[in-house]
């Protein structure tokens, strides 16, 4: 036992004071070492990690798009069918609006004549000339209709004067004729007593014959008055038939004038109407030619030409171009799928990555990801889309950098929502046991912000 542990002595002398490097390599008997200060250093800080803050995300992916439509990608379609005549733009092409794209020709043969527009208008003009002289013709037969009714009044005043006078002219003639029945009735009563006086001898027959002619006198004179008298009467039945007829006349050439005047109206109203059907044909046919020349609706770039070829066929509607707008307010359309709808609030903070943009991303630590940039959810559509999935649309953040210039429709963009700010044990706990994210609502400073901003 001391030869061992004198062995053992003389061995540790000799790797002590040994040149060898192999020695001290070996030999590691009672010396310390760092593992276990490392093992319990690693585990300390395992458990310091476990309560770091840890934001909870949500993964979507979608597409740079606009949050107006106006801004969007545009088909320029043709109103008019037609055939190319000429390109004033290629593809790739920056136009203003207003621009002229293409000219169109005509292809329907009932614009082919080149003096359309000029014969239209003459045909208005004549009708408005026809228009006028109906008017004229018009005004005409109103004034003779008021100069017929002058005429009628005035000749019914005269006829009614007659008629007073001959009235009071029967009058006159009736009162005659009973004076001379009177003076009969008294010539009657002389020649009978003179009859009695002649046969008694009381008269000769020369007073008699002298009264006898008295009372021929008085017969005749009644007769007379009587003859005079039915003449008058007969002359006030005649005026008062020439007054009929004189209102029926004047009736009659009045109603004439009136059918004129309205006949006269009606075809001022026909040519009204042929000159507005002509007005309207002919600013159809001036919009039109308007029309044969395709102008930009708004400045952007010219792309996707479907049609190419001089004198190539167009239908209405057709898709000539598309005009990409140069005046973009970017968005970004994402899509969730539905168990994460209910975790998505307007005002929500958005983090994009977009394609063609270096990024390095640490999804639980947003402020440590870099090259990634900021958005705020504007718009949450409540119906499903094509893929099965809910639409979102999200707009610059204006508290974050502003997005790239370098921007283009269509451009891929990886979307990660920024849920509640959880420990990173809780976390693992949750995605050890399939527990969804903590539901979580913006703040009302986040939505206002994000109502301004879509404003």
């Amino acid at each position: 036992m001391a030869n061992h542990y004198f062995i053992e002595a003389d061995i540790d002398s000799e790797v002590a004071h040994t040149q060898l490097k192999s020695f001290k390599a070996v030999y590691h008997i009672n010396k310390t070492n760092n593992i276990k200060k490392w093992l319990w250093g690693i585990l300390i800080a395992l458990i310091i990690t476990l309560f770091l803050p840890w934001t909870q995300n949500i993964r979507a992916t979608g597409a740079v798009t606009t949050l107006r439509q106006e801004q969007r990608p545009q088909e320029l379609n043709t109103i008019i069918a037609g055939r190319v005549v000429k390109w004033y733009v290629k593809e790739g092409d920056f136009v203003k609006k207003g621009d002229t794209i293409l000219q169109l020709g005509e292809v329907k043969v009932d614009y082919f004549d080149p003096k359309l527009l000029d014969r239209t208008k003459q045909q208005i003009d004549a009708k408005q000339t026809a228009i006028g002289g109906y008017q004229s013709k018009a005004i005409t037969a109103e004034s003779q209709i008021k100069a017929l009714e002058e005429g009628q009044k005035l000749k019914l005043s005269q006829i009614d004067i007659k008629l007073r006078q001959q009235d009071l002219k029967v009058t006159s003639d009736s009162i005659d004729l009973v004076a001379a029945s009177n003076e009969l009735s008294v010539a009657k009563r002389q020649i009978d007593a003179a009859k009695l006086m002649l046969d008694s001898g009381v008269i000769s027959l020369i007073d008699f014959e002298r009264r006898k002619i008295s009372f021929q006198n008085a017969v005749a004179k009644r007769v007379g008055a009587e003859n005079k008298f039915l003449q008058s009467k007969q002359e006030l039945i005649s005026l008062r038939i020439e007054k009929n007829a004189t209102v029926q006349e004047y009736t009659d050439k009045i109603a004439k004038a009136n059918g004129d005047r309205f006949g006269s109206l009606a075809n001022v109203a026909t040519g009204e109407a042929d000159v507005a059907k002509l007005q309207n044909a002919y600013s159809n046919y001036d919009i039109r030619n308007q029309l044969y020349y395709i102008t930009a609706p708004q400045s952007g770039q010219i792309t996707k030409a479907r049609k190419a070829g001089i004198g190539e066929m167009v239908k209405e509607g057709d898709m000539v171009v598309e005009v990409v707008p140069d005046q973009i307010k970017y968005a970004v359309e994402l899509f969730v799928a539905p168990m994460d709808l209910p975790l998505i609030n307007i005002g929500q903070k958005i983090r994009f990555i977009f394609d063609g943009f270096p990024a390095i991303v640490f999804t639980g630590w947003p402020a440590a990801s870099y090259g990634t940039f900021g958005g705020v959810v504007a718009a949450v559509e409540t119906s499903v889309s094509a893929n099965g999935k809910f639409r979102l649309l999200v707009i610059e953040d204006p508290q974050e950098k502003p997005w790239p210039k370098q921007l283009r429709m269509g451009g891929g963009a990886n979307g990660i929502a920024l849920l509640k700010d959880v420990p990173i044990g809780y976390e693992l706990w949750r995605n050890i046991n399939g527990f969804p994210p903590e539901y979580y609502k913006p703040t009302a400073a986040d939505k206002s912000m994000a109502t301004e901003k879509k404003k």
